[in-house]
């Protein structure tokens, strides 16, 4: 952060108010006319004081989030403002660290020296100055380098119910991706699940080249909502010194839950189930702070919790319009102890193919047809009502189908590189190919029943007879 950003960020006179009413987590206090966005403290009778945020102004009041429990709070305790605008200490040592939403490290380990500065919330790129993406990053998941290949700085979001292996998803890409700096960010997770991700999913491997932002499910809605914020400016700095960032944010939906309880906290009008409008302007404003620049790059996935399964639900639907493409998680491919369970028929990568060679790309849709046609026809497969030689495209589905699933399956442990997965995906198409080139129907049969020439012992045809010349008939 330069001077200038300091001085932005000064304190420019001492502003005190007092709390004169609360309503659930949210304070009004009176003669502190603080920005919205400012940090504030509040001096509680008893526990020792507590930081908030200012979120709006209703009559003469100033509305105030708490950042941490309001036990303690009455009314007349003196409110201080304390910055007007939010940074972050930022710098190589957050590598291999575990932070909470205000960018202080958890983990127990020694504070790390941090030199710079970076802005909580930044504007996002000017649309000009963001370069194509023209460069495939390798995730390390082979369903998804084969099949829905991600570029260098594209946004994608993987859409799931709860229990189906999103975490585990991205703690696979954590691990295998060729990105250079990896951030992630859990926003309302259970506590219990922080270490099993750290430990079991992310490992070693993965967390010496990570930065690990949490906010659990028990800590308040601004705090929630702040730790997207907070992973978002620590993927730009790496960025802005010109690295490969891959950032995973799991989940958007928690983010825009917390971001409905601040904004229903402040007297907004609830909209779409219950959603108020300032929701809905976060997400875009999140989700383009990402991508390619002249400076550097953050590829980033965003997780969405789908409620119910259903595709359709509000914060869903919003960030399929938002992303450059959308990895479906399926229930039912999960049942079947499948993972990962990506349903390749409901995902797209809007930018495949402007990334992989023509090639690539024909194989990836001739194995995406026959998932298709299998699918189209299961019930009849599975009772046993469709007929071989019906559909060539059916009967290569199901002949291939343990194969390609077995392809688009993957251990959790096991390594992949971009080589052998096009290998693989090319070695399918080609096996599709020769199944779909054969001869069906009556050419079929003839072609079994013609007798090889060559073949020996075969009966040589006999000649066909002369045609008998035609008889005069006697006149009548």
């Amino acid at each position: 952060m330069d001077a200038f950003d300091t001085l932005q960020s000064a304190q420019p006179l001492r502003l005190v108010g007092s709390v004169v009413e609360t309503t659930g987590a949210t304070i009004a206090v009176a003669d502190l006319p603080a920005p919205v966005g400012s940090l504030v403290r509040v001096d509680r009778s008893e526990g020792g004081p507590i930081g908030a945020e200012v979120i709006g102004f209703r009559d003469d009041k100033t509305l105030i989030s708490p950042l941490s429990d309001v036990a303690g709070v009455r009314r007349g305790c003196r409110v201080t403002l304390t910055r007007t605008r939010r940074t972050l200490r930022v710098g190589e040592g957050l590598l291999g660290r575990v932070l909470n939403a205000h960018g202080d490290t958890i983990d127990g380990l020694p504070a790390p020296v941090l030199q710079a500065r970076t802005p909580l919330h930044r504007q996002a790129p000017s649309p000009v100055d963001r370069p194509r993406i023209t460069q495939s990053l390798s995730t390390g998941v082979r369903a998804i380098d084969s099949m829905l290949a991600c570029g260098e700085g594209q946004r994608l979001g993987v859409f799931a119910g709860s229990g189906v292996g999103k975490s585990t998803l991205l703690g696979m890409m954590a691990r295998r991706s060729a990105a250079d700096v990896i951030v992630i960010g859990l926003v309302g997770e259970r506590g219990r699940e922080v270490n099993e991700f750290v430990e079991r999913d992310l490992g070693p491997e993965g967390l010496a080249r990570s930065v690990v932002v949490v906010a659990t499910s028990d800590e308040p809605a601004l705090v929630r909502l702040q730790a997207a914020s907070t992973a978002t400016a620590v993927a730009e700095h790496f960025r802005d010194r010109g690295k490969s960032v891959l950032l995973l944010l799991d989940s958007i939906t928690r983010t825009a839950l917390a971001s409905r309880e601040v904004g229903l906290a402040a007297g907004e009008p609830p909209t779409t189930r219950g959603y108020p409008p300032s929701t809905f302007a976060l997400l875009p404003r999140l989700v383009e702070r990402t991508g390619r620049t002249k400076q550097g790059i953050i590829t980033a996935f965003y997780s969405v919790l789908v409620e119910g399964d259903d595709p359709n639900e509000p914060i869903a639907d919003t960030m399929r319009g938002l992303l450059d493409g959308h990895v479906w998680l399926s229930r039912k491919i999960a049942s079947r102890g499948v993972f990962p369970a990506i349903d390749i028929s409901e995902s797209l990568s809007r930018l495949m193919p402007q990334l992989v060679s023509k090639q690539h790309l024909q194989a990836a849709q001739t194995v995406r047809r026959l998932i298709a046609a299998y699918e189209e026809n299961e019930d009849l497969i599975t009772i046993g009502a469709y007929r071989r030689g019906t559909n060539p495209a059916v009967d290569a589905a199901i002949e291939l189908r343990d194969q390609i699933e077995a392809f688009l399956a993957q251990d959790a442990t096991s390594k992949t590189t971009p080589k052998t997965t096009q290998a693989g995906l090319l070695a399918l198409a080609q096996k599709a190919a020769a199944i779909l080139n054969r001869p069906t129907g009556a050419a079929a049969n003839a072609a079994a029943a013609a007798p090889s020439a060559s073949a020996p012992g075969a009966a040589k045809p006999k000649p066909a007879p002369a045609p008998r010349a035609a008889q005069p008939q006697p006149n009548k």
